[in-house]
């Protein structure tokens, strides 16, 4: 399967603080491919200084449906191109995770393979409550990419992570939300009103705040408690340093509401 050379697979634009990517091949499922990986990271390289979040969103029925399997199938060195397509696409994953700003996701219909590490970069993932997310990698005899062990085993623990994944096996959205894979789960109708107003909460708050509490949180499984302690001793005192920390005290003690925009 070929990308039509002079179509995107991914569409952006800045709707006030938030930069909006939306994955745009729905005809195919919006399936990783390396013209996906490098527009993606393309689309995140390009985000505008002055947005305050990342929103995600995929057009079509499907967010996202993993690989491009004709692909590999038609590839005449088929180790050497999965290598680098997952090399490639490993690159957005660690956009997406060192982001300066939270990235919101809003997901719909089917989450496959790659796809599945993908929202587990994400901070925030909306997701509509007939998805369905099946890392599928067994059925092709592939070990999982994209960042997709970390995200299962991170939600899920190792013992239910690897019964999904060596069974084959896929989770509802409400599975998913009550694991802590999604962070919300809303009605098919509301997904992208939901993450679209998520978003601009997200985007009226600290975001610098919020970017070294989301270190904190992801660290926190595989540090100590002593670490842990450390940490958030250094980064309180910092965000009481920043611009944004003084204005929410400030703000606080003058009874009004904070203006972290333009707190710099």
């Amino acid at each position: 399967m070929t990308d039509a050379p002079d179509r995107p697979t991914v569409l952006t634009a800045a709707d006030g603080d938030v930069w909006r990517i939306t994955l745009d091949r729905p005809e195919t499922g919006n399936p990783v491919t390396p013209a996906l990986a490098a527009d993606l990271a393309a689309a995140l390289a390009a985000r505008p200084e002055q947005s305050r979040v990342v929103l995600l969103l995929a057009n079509g029925p499907r967010f996202c449906v993993g690989g491009d399997i004709g692909s590999f199938a038609g590839a005449s060195n088929p180790g050497d191109f999965v290598g680098r397509l997952a090399s490639d696409w490993h690159q957005v994953i660690r956009a997406l995770l060192s982001c300066p700003v939270p990235v919101v996701a809003g997901v719909q219909g089917a989450v496959a393979g790659a796809g599945v590490g993908l929202i587990g970069a994400c901070d925030l993932v909306v997701c509509a409550r007939t998805t369905k997310i099946r890392p599928a990698y067994g059925a092709i005899g592939f070990t999982p990419d994209g960042g997709t062990s970390w995200a299962l085993s991170r939600a899920l623990g190792a013992p239910r992570a690897l019964d999904l994944l060596l069974s084959n096996g896929s989770l509802t959205a409400a599975e998913a939300h009550l694991t802590g894979l999604v962070a919300r789960l809303v009605e098919d109708e509301d997904l992208q009103a939901t993450a679209e107003q998520l978003a601009t909460r997200i985007a009226a708050g600290p975001i610098r705040t919020m970017v070294r509490t989301r270190a904190l949180v992801r660290q926190a499984a595989t540090r100590t408690l002593e670490e842990q302690l450390d940490d958030e001793a250094q980064l309180i005192a910092e965000s009481a340093s920043d611009p944004e920390g003084r204005e929410g005290v400030r703000a606080f003690v003058e009874k009004r509401a904070p203006d972290f925009r333009n707190a710099r």
